[in-house]
């Protein structure tokens, strides 16, 4: 892969997200999801199935994800479900938001509520932009299985 020329060599691979692509957190598919999905890029080969178990009080206590691809999209599940864990669907809405905001550069000079944490590290994914689809393939997974989840539970309570 061509380097920027104000990139340094390790630049898009720094040591936080070559560690969660060698060793992945919170990898695997889990028994009993309250929520999943599965998102697919067809056109690099990257996909990811994301599942998330909530407690009584709609906590997230258990994450699982499988993914395939490259290291962007691996890295990115990963500290994607760590931050996940002890957060409620709220709260992911809103990482999700910010997460994106802060790939598209968007949040240059606003103040969040949201701290990104360890999820800042895949800021420098933004020096490529075409690999800015990779660092947001789980969090369009992420969108999506939210979207079904409140669909499937606003009808199995007004039925």
């Amino acid at each position: 892969m061509p380097q920027s020329p104000d990139v340094p060599l390790d630049g898009l691979y720094g040591d936080l997200i070559l560690e969660h692509f060698r060793s992945p957190r919170n990898r695997g598919i889990l028994a009993e999801a309250d929520l999943e999905s599965e998102e697919f890029n067809p056109f690099c080969g990257d996909r990811i199935i994301l599942q998330l178990k909530f407690d009584d009080a709609g906590t997230v206590v258990e994450v699982g994800v499988r993914s395939e691809g490259c290291s962007i999209i691996q890295a990115t599940a990963s500290l994607m479900s760590e931050a996940m864990k002890g957060q409620k669907l709220e709260d992911l809405d809103a990482l999700a938001l910010a997460f994106r905001d802060t790939m598209y550069g968007r949040d240059e000079g606003e103040k969040s509520s949201v701290d990104l944490g360890p999820l800042k590290s895949l800021t420098v994914v933004r020096q490529f932009p075409v690999r800015i689809k990779c660092a947001l393939l789980p969090w369009v997974a992420l969108e999506e299985g939210i979207k079904k989840y409140r669909s499937s539970n606003s009808h199995a309570q007004s039925g």
